[in-house]
């Protein structure tokens, strides 16, 4: 059966203070001379990287031990299944290496195709967001979180949206779907703390046609959908996940705190998409300029 709301805001409380205390170890390691290696997919991986992953599976295993964990660094090829996590023990690697604070834990939990509960801390800003039935944040004190507070998206500025653009992953895709938007402020971050700042209403978009991958995204999405955004695909439905058989890739997505502007988008169409047919992104009209 579904996990009721109860159980999956106790399961978001549960993973934020995971997150946090895997954010703790980054900590650590961040600013100094953090050893690493290049993977064949030509993506850096720290002992940053591994250190985080283990705690959290760890602590993961021991509160939920019959739900298999697919994880970026040492489990990507498992099959998921009806009820798996999704963990990217630190999102952003390369700005993290490079001393930059927006880095992420991000830990989400699938039921199906869709996220049902996910943590991302920020442990370079001090901040966490979780996401079960209803969305939240928190002030991170002492590897801990602190009073949890309920956030919402906002409506669109008057002067236009504030988008929120890869420092490393510029494409000409994303270039046009944003030229054709009344984009009033860019704002450089990484990680999926894109997905959170604009859940707590201090952006409105960001767009990806590059390659990204489903342990980047799932959590972020989930806190983001719960506070009353959405990302989308090229067919204008939810991003869905659990895509084994082509490596738990995403195509091009659209994360949007004002769901109204999905009819404003133009991304790119590469095939079969890969949006779930049972609910497509709420409110597609357009909105005024």
């Amino acid at each position: 059966m579904p996990l009721d709301p109860r159980m999956r805001d106790s399961i978001a409380t549960t993973l934020t203070d995971i997150a946090c205390e895997a954010g703790e170890i980054l900590r650590r390691h961040h600013g100094g001379d953090c050893a690493h290696v290049i993977k064949p997919d030509g993506t850096p991986s720290s002992v940053a990287d591994i250190a985080s992953e283990k705690l959290i599976f760890d602590a993961l295993r021991q509160r939920y031990p019959t739900i298999p964990i697919v994880s970026e660094e040492s489990t990507h090829d498992l099959p998921p299944a009806e009820l798996f996590f999704l963990v990217d023990p630190l999102d952003g690697t390369r700005d993290f290496l490079a001393g930059n604070p927006d880095y992420s834990v991000n830990i989400c939990l699938i039921e199906g195709n869709r996220p049902v509960a996910s943590a991302v801390a920020g442990p370079g800003i001090g901040r966490v967001w979780g996401a079960g039935a209803t969305a939240f944040e928190a002030v991170i004190h002492r590897g801990r979180p602190t009073t949890r507070n309920a956030i919402r998206v906002r409506k669109v500025p008057e002067d236009g949206l504030v988008a929120l653009v890869s420092r490393r992953h510029g494409d000409t895709e994303t270039e046009a779907c944003l030229a054709g938007l009344p984009i009033g402020q860019r704002r450089g971050v990484a990680s999926a703390l894109k997905f959170c700042l604009i859940a707590s209403g201090e952006a409105d978009i960001y767009v990806r046609c590059g390659p990204t991958m489903e342990w980047d995204t799932a959590a972020g999405d989930h806190v983001l959908t719960t506070a009353g955004g959405c990302v989308i695909v090229p067919s204008g439905r939810e991003i869905t996940y659990g895509h084994y058989g082509i490596f738990y890739r995403n195509g091009p997505f659209a994360a949007l705190g004002d769901p109204s502007y999905t009819g404003r988008l133009g991304l790119p169409d590469r095939g079969p998409s890969l949006g779930t047919a049972r609910q497509a992104c709420p409110a597609q009209t357009t909105p005024p300029v």
